[in-house]
């Protein structure tokens, strides 16, 4: 690997070490094991680092989180059985890649300060309303109603991004995958009749 490549390595192992705020042009070098001058010649800053750091662990995430949500629930499996474990599939990814999304949150802060973080972060946002959508309809992302997204996907990202937050601060009360179901179920209630 070059200075570049070793630079990203060691901001994605600072960002999942220490998250965005603290991470310094100290601690990427040394976690790179490459001069601090390199930062500066190769990425301009360490905001411009982090950011191509955190887009790339994103962007490999998202492939993993895409594989895994691709093939939930089982074969002959109801709906709301396929949905459930969607969710669990989630929900498990809140836990086993907590520095990332810890990393992303921090990132929808720092987004404010760079157009380009904002921009790919609303890329990000428009991708998975699209994909959950296509995925709760069984169809092929290009063949979605063009409302899908706005609605239903936009619906399962807020969903998503409340259980994210959840999970995070206070595991041991958020909602399981089940739980989430019959909250649905519950919601789904009182917006057509009035009642849970």
């Amino acid at each position: 690997m070059g200075n570049r490549e070793d630079l990203l390595v060691g901001a994605r192992r600072c960002l999942q070490e220490k998250g965005w705020a603290r991470t310094t042009v100290r601690d990427i070098s040394t976690a790179a094991d490459v001069s601090m001058a390199a930062i500066g010649y190769h990425f301009g800053s360490r905001e411009a680092l982090l950011n191509a750091a955190l887009i790339e662990a994103i962007d490999e995430w998202g492939t993993r989180l895409g594989r895994t949500l691709g093939s939930f629930g089982g074969v002959g499996s109801s709906p709301a059985d396929r949905y459930e474990a969607m969710w669990a599939a989630i929900i498990q990814s809140f836990q086993d890649d907590r520095t990332l999304w810890l990393a992303t949150l921090e990132a929808l802060i720092q987004a404010e300060h760079s157009d380009e973080l904002r921009r790919y972060l609303a890329g990000s946002q428009a991708q998975g309303r699209r994909g959950l959508a296509a995925l709760l309809l069984s169809t092929p992302e290009d063949e979605i109603p063009d409302a899908a997204p706005r609605t239903l996907g936009a619906t399962q990202m807020a969903l998503f991004t409340g259980l994210m937050t959840q999970w995070l601060t206070d595991p041991a009360q958020a909602p399981d995958a089940a739980q989430v179901v019959t909250g649905l179920r519950a919601l789904t209630g009182v917006v057509t009749d009035g009642r849970p």
